[in-house]
């Protein structure tokens, strides 16, 4: 799994967070995408790495702009993930 997360400036509601969600979803095969006006950021799960001029246009065209884009591998954790040995 890969995690995207694109800084977003614009965003002032929950309604601007779910216009970007949407824009996501129906661009790209993500697993989740979360928005986030408070911390202005787009979190976004996907099995594959985005094209990042692609998503920048897609988050753009909301009318929204997408600034700084970080990319890292993501793994779930969970509650109990303190009991793992490593």
């Amino acid at each position: 799994m890969i995690q995207t997360i694109v800084k977003v400036s614009g965003m002032a509601c929950s309604m601007c967070e779910s216009h970007i969600n949407d824009a996501v979803r129906r661009a790209f095969p993500v697993k989740k995408v979360t928005s986030s006006h408070g911390k202005g950021e787009t979190v976004i799960l996907s099995e594959q790495a985005l094209d990042e001029a692609a998503l920048r246009a897609v988050i753009d065209a909301t009318g929204y702009h997408a600034e700084e884009i970080s990319v890292k591998p993501y793994e779930k954790t969970g509650f109990f993930h303190f009991f793992k040995k490593g």
